[in-house]
């Protein structure tokens, strides 16, 4: 069995474990207190040390991030938490939010000390009622007790927490998207350079991070960064901790578990998930949130030198590989929020295709042509597929059409929208073939 280090998750089964007098029983906010005797440089080493890597998708890691933030004298430095969580198949930021509210607070106020952030703003998905209620009573409660307001615990250090929710938009997962909304601006990405950490919110360096990148900080003060970085199965390759993982789809017991970075698909599905319903065949999986290519059991790992990263797991499958940022993106797929969706053989891979593609075309802002036709090309297509009616010369089409969005727009929307197509199509052609002139809608796969 996967080992539960019951770390990030330890407060969730506490009696009311969101109310600040639960939090502090269970030893809350000393970490910040011991952060507060540290410089600010200090905070950022031991980040840096915990080779903590973004969890909201990228992977980019969080210390050196921070080392970008050049602070304007003119202006103030902001922190901006992206909470927005409107990836499909990802449910982990939420859980922190409900069941853990402060210990978000407290990764935030941590962070600010460090980057010498007078206001951090942390911008929540809208339908994520329940997480924004508990994050203003945390911050609430985290002011009344004077860790937060004029002064943190009497260091003359004034800090305020603003919740922020947004208005329903995927795009606005992207950071520069998230930027613009918060500013009250139509949700569209911005181009990049400048990037955020010199001009960002405002006109203002401003540093944006995942909500549980932030909300593993108080554990990084209080184990140290480096013995952090040690919990992890992929310690040797900058990619350090626990972190939370997701699983859904067909199998018994989805839901969001804690485990070292570094488990396999193999034990997130089979022991973590309980296997697949009904005990049937898996057929395939998502890794990490639908923008991420899709993965087989059948495939196996071809590494073509002792050099190469996936060297150690050669000739095996696809899901004993470790799940760390660089072994998936090495596998042509990606780590993403870490959520993985899982189909049994019972799913048409049609009609996933057209169910994500429905998706990216509705939630595309339209600012790039390649997205905004593109996106909507692919769902057409792919519908015609689910409905029987399309032709061969639509199966080229729809590749050509995929391989054209990528690259080729400001923000990755696009590439997530032709990732997973192009990577359907390659696992998966056959199913594409065999709907040609079909003439009856798939019926199959419709729980999918």
């Amino acid at each position: 069995p996967v080992e539960n280090p019951n770390i990030l998750t330890k407060n969730y089964k506490t009696a009311n474990s969101w109310t600040i007098e639960a939090y502090e029983k269970a030893g809350g906010y000393q970490s910040l207190r011991k952060a507060l005797a540290m410089e600010p440089a200090k905070i950022i080493d031991e980040v840096k040390a915990a080779n903590l890597r973004g969890r909201g998708g990228a992977g980019f890691p969080a210390g050196m991030k921070w080392s970008f933030l050049k602070p304007n004298p003119e202006k103030p430095n902001y922190i901006a938490v992206n909470a927005d969580e409107g990836e499909p198949g990802t449910f982990k930021d939420r859980t922190l939010m409900e069941l853990d509210p402060h210990r978000c607070v407290e990764g935030f106020i941590i962070s600010a000390l460090a980057l010498n952030v007078h206001t951090v703003y942390c911008y929540i998905r809208c339908e994520l009622v329940l997480s924004i209620r508990r994050m203003q009573q945390a911050v609430r409660e985290a002011r009344a007790k004077g860790y937060l307001g004029d002064k943190v615990l009497g260091k003359d250090f004034k800090l305020d927490i603003v919740i922020h929710p947004g208005a329903g938009a995927y795009i606005c997962g992207e950071e520069t998207s998230l930027l613009n909304s918060l500013e009250g601006l139509r949700g569209e990405p911005r181009l990049k350079p400048p990037f955020p950490a010199v001009v960002g919110a405002f006109g203002a360096p401003t540093i944006v991070n995942n909500l549980e990148t932030l909300a593993t900080v108080p554990t990084i003060i209080e184990m140290g960064g480096e013995n952090f970085s040690k919990l992890s199965k992929l310690h040797h390759l900058k990619d350090g901790g626990v972190r939370l993982y997701g699983v859904s789809g067909h199998v018994k017991k989805p839901g969001v578990y804690e485990a070292p970075v570094g488990i396999t698909l193999r034990e997130l599905i089979y022991d973590l998930g309980g296997g697949i319903r009904n005990d049937r065949k898996m057929k395939a999986v998502i890794p990490g949130g639908s923008s991420t290519p899709v993965l087989r059991e059948e495939d196996l790992v071809h590494a073509p030198d002792e050099k190469h990263i996936l060297h150690p797991w050669h000739g095996k499958s696809h899901l004993d590989v470790p799940m760390g940022v660089d072994t998936l993106r090495s596998l042509g797929t990606m780590l993403g929020t870490c959520c993985a969706i899982v189909m049994d053989d019972t799913a048409s891979m049609v009609r996933v295709a057209e169910n994500l593609m429905i998706f990216y075309a509705h939630e595309s802002c339209g600012q790039c042509t390649p997205c905004r036709e593109g996106c909507a090309w692919m769902a057409r297509l792919c519908t015609k597929f689910a409905n029987g009616t399309a032709t061969r010369q639509d199966l080229d089409t729809l590749g050509d059409v995929a391989n054209n969005i990528m690259g080729n727009t400001i923000c990755a929307l696009g590439d997530g929208a032709a990732m997973p197509m192009l990577g359907i199509l390659k696992l998966f052609r056959n199913e594409f073939e065999a709907a040609i002139g079909k003439g009856a809608p798939l019926l199959e796969g419709r729980s999918a």
